[in-house]
């Protein structure tokens, strides 16, 4: 499993935005960096990815759009979990 550890965003402030992120694997060490389409893909291939702000924690998840991008599942928070992560 993967955790989204930060974003980054061209043209503007919304979801459809992330352009890449960052990531690490709790369980190797590994750590690096993907475009939105390469981790659509690994998702897609039946992985896992997470976030984690504070205490919350959630899914992330494909977003079927044209292209697909990329959203946290629903928690106990109003704002997506992606967009409230680091830049880079």
């Amino acid at each position: 499993m993967r955790y989204i550890i930060a974003v980054r965003l061209s043209g503007g402030d919304r979801l459809e935005h992330i352009t890449d992120l960052k990531w690490q694997e709790p369980a190797t060490g590994w750590s690096n960096t993907n475009t939105r389409a390469e981790m659509v893909a690994w998702i897609d291939n039946g992985n896992e990815a997470r976030v984690r702000v504070g205490s919350n924690e959630s899914k992330v998840e494909v977003v079927r759009a044209n292209p697909p991008y990329l959203r946290s599942s629903p928690n106990n928070t109003t704002a997506d979990n992606l967009l409230s992560l680091p830049r880079f």
